[in-house]
């Protein structure tokens, strides 16, 4: 199945970014989301963010094309459908690689890429923010958007001919401004920024809005487990 863009948008010479998303297996992430949600379904709630995530990347008119690197089948399966391209994981070293080598993979088909990174967790990504933010990033070789809490990253960009230099996990805002990246200051971009770590993130995102599929996967693992 393939997304549902136009084929304008397609041709538009704004829609030249290619987002590179990474995703933990679905059995090991999200932990710290044991309060909200339990282990069992955890997994599907997990996929849920991934697809509301993907969903409004591909439907923002700045984006080209979005690749996932996962070694999830299952996850690599769902996301596909909706349009993304799906890279599997070989250096199998941690965040930052498997960044660097989406964003390897993607400059292998397009040289003169300009290439971002995207948390996998933003269930209440709305496409016109995101096209904002990296409207104001292609004025930059690199760049980055902090996290809600400002101390993380939700986006790192790099222009044509710039390397994306990951530097993701825990403090990444001052390490990423430390290698030079421009922080990215906008308003009302909130949900470019709300990552979801922890039940008090859930519960912020819920607050924004979340996509259809994070609300149907919460409703769902909601009467699992009312019944």
């Amino acid at each position: 199945m393939t997304h549902g863009r136009s084929a304008a948008l397609d041709s538009d010479a704004r829609a030249h970014w290619s987002l590179v998303i990474p995703l933990k297996p679905l059995a090991v992430a999200k932990s710290r989301l044991a309060g909200a949600v339990a282990a069992a379904v955890r997994p599907e709630v997990v996929l849920a963010f991934a697809q509301d995530t993907v969903s409004a990347a591909l439907d923002c008119p700045a984006v080209r094309d979005v690749v996932v690197v996962t070694d999830d089948q299952v996850a690599g399966a769902g996301l596909a459908a909706l349009g993304a391209r799906i890279l599997s994981d070989p250096p199998g070293a941690g965040l930052n690689a498997a960044l660097a080598h989406g964003a390897h993979s993607v400059r292998l088909r397009r040289p003169d890429a300009a290439v971002a990174t995207l948390n996998a967790d933003l269930p209440a990504l709305r496409p016109g923010e995101l096209a904002r933010v990296l409207d104001r990033a292609a004025r930059f070789p690199r760049s980055f958007l902090p996290d809600a809490a400002d101390i993380g990253t939700t986006l790192l960009t790099a222009a044509p001919g710039a390397g994306l230099r990951p530097a993701f996990g825990g403090a990444s805002r001052r390490r990423h401004t430390a290698s030079g990246a421009v922080e990215l200051r906008l308003r009302d971009v909130d949900s470019v920024r709300r990552d979801v770590d922890t039940p008090d993130d859930l519960a912020a995102a819920l607050r924004l809005g979340v996509g259809p599929h994070t609300a149907a996967g919460l409703a769902r693992v909601r009467l699992r487990v009312e019944g």
